[in-house]
């Protein structure tokens, strides 16, 4: 019996890490940790690649946990590389209706007329979303630009 070919989509910018798995671009299948990034996604795509066919990888790739970023960038790069499949990236503000990201103390990252930059935001009077994979892969929004997106320098 054949694999059912899908696409995946990894949003680990914040935690939970959320995979989805999208079959003819309908959400199909979730997976979703509060456990590192560095520690769940192998697993992950261990139980993935048993049971389906990759297509196509995309992610998030910033602003949000540095770390995070950086590994599941280097993670699906190889995932690509070795599987021979194409990989795509979007920023992460298209997963949480374009609210406020967390970046570091009271710095959330924001973005306005297509511009992401880091300020201070009052919590208590901003609506912060989670978040959330679509129900459907808008794969219009994604690019093969696919570096990670570092809107402030390391520390």
């Amino acid at each position: 019996m054949s694999k059912q070919n899908i696409d995946i989509l990894v949003i680990s910018l914040t935690s939970p890490l959320l995979v989805g798995i999208y079959a003819k671009g309908e959400r199909i299948e979730s997976y979703v940790s509060k456990e590192k990034t560095s520690d769940i996604l192998p697993s992950f795509f261990d139980t993935i690649l048993k049971k389906y066919r990759c297509k196509n990888l995309y992610f998030a790739n910033g602003p949000g946990s540095f770390m995070a970023i950086k590994i599941t960038y280097v993670f699906l790069k190889t995932l690509s590389i070795t599987l021979k499949v194409p990989l795509f990236a979007t920023d992460g503000f298209s997963f949480n209706k374009k609210s406020p990201i967390k970046a570091l103390g009271s710095l959330y990252f924001i973005k306005e007329n297509g511009n992401i930059r880091a300020q201070k935001i009052d919590v208590n009077n901003t609506d912060i979303a989670p978040f959330s994979l679509p129900e459907h892969l808008d794969k219009t929004i994604f690019t093969d630009q696919t570096n990670p997106l570092y809107v402030l320098p390391a520390v």
